[in-house]
């Protein structure tokens, strides 16, 4: 999707009526006039200027109408339809400049656009290579004779301006991201009317940093992000890097281009004298604790992926993350679980105050555990595990057409839609290639895929937060390892913390009624090892999603792309971006 594309989805069906029957006024008042206009109007009375740029901004604007929105052969207008809308209230007046002169509030918006990648934006989509050619012309302008002075330049400049700040109302406040199946804002468009008022309020004088902020996100983790931008540009490196081929049987040859890499990224001051092996070691060792990744000194995957991972491509991922902010809702619960699965990390909030945070396990690349979000509405003890038609497919199936006994070897059963267990020795699943008339289950137990306790909520992938059997998971970096579920190390925490949450503890404690599930009731069943059911009243919020970096103390951290979600969005709407830029 290029830009001009997006942004045009921005438009209601109201808006677009309206400002289409606005650009057609605009057409057919000058059809006789649909020639480009001059690309350079020398105005000799400086006293005219103003009324001259002002002619210009209509033609500019009528040209465009019939190209498409394309101004000239290196400029388009990406929001021309609200243009014209504005500049029609306005009488075609220019707003950010008067008498060959930048307004103050025209200087602070240009500037603006050079720093906003502190929020996360590329100032190449809001026009800034022309404008600074712009800028500079004008600046050597001012010390020519007055009669030199361009008109036509002007007028594009505050076109573009204009443009480049309804870009910017937009890009803040709801993103580039196409929305999807979870996105929870329930303002998925900008209206006229208030994309006219913060404009207007820019146009009057009003700064930017009292406009700008109440568009941003109120959640923390943006706000972490937005803090730490600079600190990571500071010292961001946007030139090409050394790429790392990993694995290489080469030794060499990878410990060569691993220094090089390290040389680019500051660890090695000298590509002269080369570190011996425990030198190389320390360096990857502080490399790796930067980067908070697995400190053992070594060149192994999770450092290379790292290593390969430029500045130009962090920043790109900073961009995504903070517009992924823009798609939740303005405020989260007061209790919410919040699962990222890049991180392999799970929060329990409260208050914007972290209760616990776990190691989680959650699908493989082909198995992704999904983007979602529920509210858990029960807690299972000894839960059983009935297996998903997916995996039954994928795995079940082709074991048992190999041998009958598959099922039994992993202590599964084999149930007929009577819930009456079957053999399977009794199937020919030879004429079996994908769905199967029975349901597979793995009993309660200690050795059950789900652990002792699973926490449900309602959602179409048959997903679900769980304990697991297989605990030594938690002990690796790279945690992509289930069918989709996310396996949780912290569960009895969790657990523990969800009961206590189903009652008011400013309310005296009562004695339990009869058949109430207590806290205790709880302890008890995981203690004896049955399986219970326990419904919550409390329903706590629960958040699934996919950031790629997150900040604390002022530092950024990324995370390993594991299902290569950032890369598809990166390709759709940055393809064209170098440098950051």
């Amino acid at each position: 999707m290029n830009r001009l594309t997006r942004v045009f989805f921005v438009c209601n069906n109201q808006r677009l009526i309206t400002t289409c029957l606005a650009i057609l006024v605009l057409c057919l008042s000058s059809c006789k006039e649909k020639t480009k206009p001059e690309e350079k109007v020398i105005v000799k009375a400086p006293e005219k200027m103003d009324d001259k740029v002002k002619e210009l901004i209509r033609s500019f604007l009528e040209y465009s109408a019939s190209k498409s929105g394309k101004m000239d052969d290196s400029t388009v207008l990406y929001q021309l339809p609200i243009l014209v809308d504005l500049y029609k209230q306005k009488t075609f007046v220019p707003q950010w400049s008067s008498s060959q002169k930048w307004l103050a509030h025209g200087d602070s918006l240009l500037l603006f656009i050079e720093k906003a990648k502190l929020y996360g934006l590329f100032p190449s989509d809001y026009h800034s290579h022309q404008l600074a050619i712009l800028k500079k012309l004008f600046a050597a302008d001012a010390f020519k004779d007055k009669e030199t002075q361009d008109a036509a330049s002007w007028a594009r400049a505050d076109l573009m301006l204009s443009d480049a700040l309804v870009s910017i109302f937009h890009d803040i406040k709801l993103g580039r991201l196409p929305n999807d199946s979870i996105t929870l804002r329930k303002d998925s468009v900008l209206t006229e009317e208030f994309i006219s008022s913060k404009f207007n309020a820019a146009a009057s004088g009003l700064s930017l940093n009292v406009i700008i902020p109440p568009l941003e996100p109120k959640h923390k983790g943006y706000k972490l992000l937005k803090e730490a931008i600079g600190n990571f540009l500071d010292s961001a490196d946007f030139n090409p890097i050394t790429p790392i081929v990993f694995p290489n049987k080469n030794k060499d040859e990878l410990r060569v281009a691993v220094v090089k890499r390290l040389f680019e990224s500051g660890y090695i001051d000298s590509l002269n004298v080369q570190p011996d092996s425990l030198q190389l070691t320390g360096v990857l060792k502080k490399y790796q604790k930067n980067n908070r990744l697995t400190i053992d000194g070594k060149i192994g995957g999770q450092t290379v992926r790292m290593l390969n991972l430029s500045d130009a491509e962090k920043f790109n991922r900073i961009a995504i993350s903070m517009d992924r902010f823009k798609m939740l809702p303005d405020s989260l619960p007061e209790k919410y679980i919040w699962v990222n699965i890049p991180s392999y990390s799970l929060r329990l909030m409260s208050n914007d105050t972290l209760i616990l945070r776990s190691k989680v396990v959650v699908g493989k690349p082909i198995t992704r555990t999904p983007v979602l979000t529920s509210a858990v509405s029960e807690m299972i003890t000894y839960p059983q595990w009935t297996i998903p038609e997916s995996i039954i497919e994928k795995e079940i199936l082709p074991g048992m057409k190999k041998d009958t006994g598959y099922l039994r070897k992993k202590g599964y059963m084999l149930l007929n839609y009577k819930n009456e267990e079957v053999s399977p020795d009794s199937v020919d699943w030879a004429k079996y290639e994908k769905k199967i008339p029975y349901k597979v289950i793995q009993g309660s137990g200690d050795d059950n895929a789900l652990g002792v306790l699973k926490f449900n909520f309602p959602n179409k992938y048959s997903v679900y937060l769980h304990d697991t059997n297989q605990r030594s998971f938690f002990g690796q970096d790279i945690r992509a390892l289930s069918h989709g579920c996310v396996r949780v190390q912290e569960w009895e925490k969790m657990a523990y913390y969800i009961m206590n949450n189903q009652f008011d503890s400013s309310v005296k404690k009562k004695k339990p009624k009869p058949n109430e599930i207590t806290l205790d009731s709880m302890t008890h069943w995981l203690t004896i090892k049955e399986k219970h059911s326990i419904p919550l009243r409390k329903r706590i919020p629960v958040y699934i999603r996919y950031f790629t970096c997150e900040a604390t103390d002022g530092r950024i951290s990324f995370f390993e792309d594991i299902y290569e979600e950032d890369k598809k969005m990166i390709e759709l709407l940055f393809a064209n971006k170098k440098n950051g830029e």
